[in-house]
């Protein structure tokens, strides 16, 4: 059996200025994902969920893998295909594992079936600028800080169409995310001071210099994680998205959002999740409510 995690939407995704080319930062999501498992000696087949692999995709993913099927291979996803959480990336990969490709191939194979893909091939996705219509990272990054996720899904899944490119220009907060995560630039740049959440993020934090820091850069990354959502749901919509107004009132230093899918996520620092807080979302509409913590550990 192999298993590939998802991610739960985006910390940030748009173009990079406005001819530039689609980037996002992943939200990885370590608890959720695809489990793909072979059955040697039965015909060759591929069972999987409505949504997750049809089989045109399938075709052309094995073909530039130079793989055929070696038997009964079944997919199982964790959460619904179309919804943000990189459940058809997640598929692709834990089948080229399940039969043995090599991982230099992996990320462009993907690229030939979807057209456009997570960095879940990637030890660590959210490592990375990301250019998910040309499966390369434009710039290496750190990791974001451990942060304690709720979230959900808004409504219908909203598969991404790879041809789609009408999303808003981030240039600035991926720079923005960028410094805020440098080892060697702790001065908050001047539109990220007093970001909402600060204050609770340092009474959530470690001890010391080094945890002060760490709590400083979520509340920091969560702003600009909600800068980007809302740049999105303005642009592309829903008009009636929730997710901010429930933050707010959740107490959570930000929030995020799938920039082409139905996942959404409120963002807290570790240990700072209120009680009642999955109920919320729930009772606001959410669906497949979970939690988990993202982030470097």
């Amino acid at each position: 059996m192999v298993f590939v995690a998802g991610h739960f939407g985006e910390w940030l995704q748009g173009r990079l200025g406005p001819g530039g080319p689609v980037a996002l930062v992943t939200l990885a999501c370590p608890v959720r994902g695809v489990r793909a498992t072979l059955e040697t000696g039965a015909p060759p087949g591929l069972d999987r969920p409505d949504g997750l692999l049809d089989a045109c995709r399938a075709r052309r993913f094995l073909a530039a893998l130079g793989r055929p099927l070696p038997g009964r291979v079944r997919l199982a996803a964790d959460l619904p295909p179309g919804g943000g959480a990189g459940m058809s990336t997640a598929a692709l990969v834990a089948l080229a594992r399940l039969l043995g490709a090599e991982e230099e191939r992996v990320a462009a194979a993907c690229l030939s079936a979807e057209g456009a893909t997570d960095p879940l091939m990637r030890a660590a996705p959210d490592a990375v600028l990301w250019a998910p219509r040309r499966a390369v990272a434009l710039r290496a990054l750190p990791r974001p800080p451990v942060a304690e996720i709720v979230g959900g899904f808004l409504g219908r899944p909203e598969p991404t169409d790879p041809a789609d490119t009408r999303f808003p220009d981030i240039a600035d907060l991926a720079e923005d995310w960028a410094a805020t995560l440098a080892p060697d630039r702790l001065r908050l740049p001047a539109r990220l001071r007093d970001a909402p959440g600060r204050r609770q993020a340092q009474d959530h934090r470690g001890g010391g210099d080094a945890g002060t820091i760490s709590a400083d850069r979520l509340a920091r990354l969560a702003r600009i994680a909600s800068a980007s959502a809302l740049r999105t749901t303005a642009l592309r919509g829903p008009g009636n998205d929730p997710t901010a107004a429930l933050a707010a009132r959740l107490g959570a230093l930000g929030h995020a959002r799938a920039h082409t899918g139905s996942a959404r996520a409120l963002i807290f620092p570790p240990g700072g999740v209120p009680a009642g807080a999955e109920a919320a979302l729930r009772g606001a509409g959410y669906a497949c409510v979970l939690r988990f913590r993202t982030g470097a550990t």
